[in-house]
């Protein structure tokens, strides 16, 4: 998926980066959409998510995805929310720090007459942070490596209502960060590596507090 998220500071370009950015284009897999080529900004850390992990992960979530709320953390190039779309997920809500991947996320949705998606053109940890009125069956965390964002966005997630119960939630990291906190409350589902990623698939269980009340 594609990804780029500057954290919450001005990223410092050497000059041969003040050159105006190139483009390139993201190929939605299967779904309604099926072979379409939308174009994408070459920014400072978008990291599309590869063809090759993007078909496992949707393989993974083939009973899932079709009527599915659906948040991407962390939009970039939006491969894995236009994907879902494709394939019928109900709504997506994509955060993109940059704005000028958020503008071309706004202009392929309206390419694709896509009126079920809303691009917020924030920061990822503010936004979650202030919590929202209705949760999410399916979770994108593909945020720029090596920032320390995907532990605070899992913590955020998880203490601010974002999530259905049995709710489904892809995080992509780098092959290097073997160990990563995440709540009791996230069961481990699936589990890959592909060069330098690391990519996995947990499920939301809410909490039983039954068992404490009184009869």
């Amino acid at each position: 998926m594609a990804n780029n998220r500057a954290n919450n500071k001005q990223v410092t370009k050497s000059p041969t980066a003040n050159k105006k950015a190139g483009s390139g284009q993201v190929r939605i897999i299967a779904g309604q959409w099926r072979s379409r080529k939308l174009p994408i900004h070459d920014l400072d850390g978008l990291r599309p998510t590869t063809d090759r992990v993007r078909e496992t992960l949707f393989n993974w979530l083939a009973n899932d995805i079709a009527h599915a709320r659906v948040l991407d953390c962390f939009g970039g190039s939006g491969a894995l929310a236009l994907e879902s779309l494709s394939r019928y997920a109900s709504y997506a809500k994509i955060i993109e720090l940059q704005r000028p991947a958020a503008m071309q996320l706004k202009a392929n949705l309206n390419t694709l007459k896509c009126d079920n998606a809303e691009v917020l053109n924030a920061d990822t940890l503010v936004v979650l942070q202030n919590g929202c009125d209705q949760g999410f069956d399916v979770v994108f965390i593909d945020p720029p490596f090596r920032k320390g964002l995907a532990e605070k966005t899992i913590q955020l997630l998880d203490s601010k209502a974002w999530l259905n119960d049995g709710a489904l939630i892809y995080v992509e990291i780098e092959s290097e960060l073997t160990q990563m906190a995440v709540p009791a409350t996230w069961q481990p589902l699936k589990d890959k590596t592909a060069g330098q990623v690391s990519y996995r698939l947990y499920q939301y269980q809410a909490e039983d507090t039954s068992a404490n009340t009184e009869e």
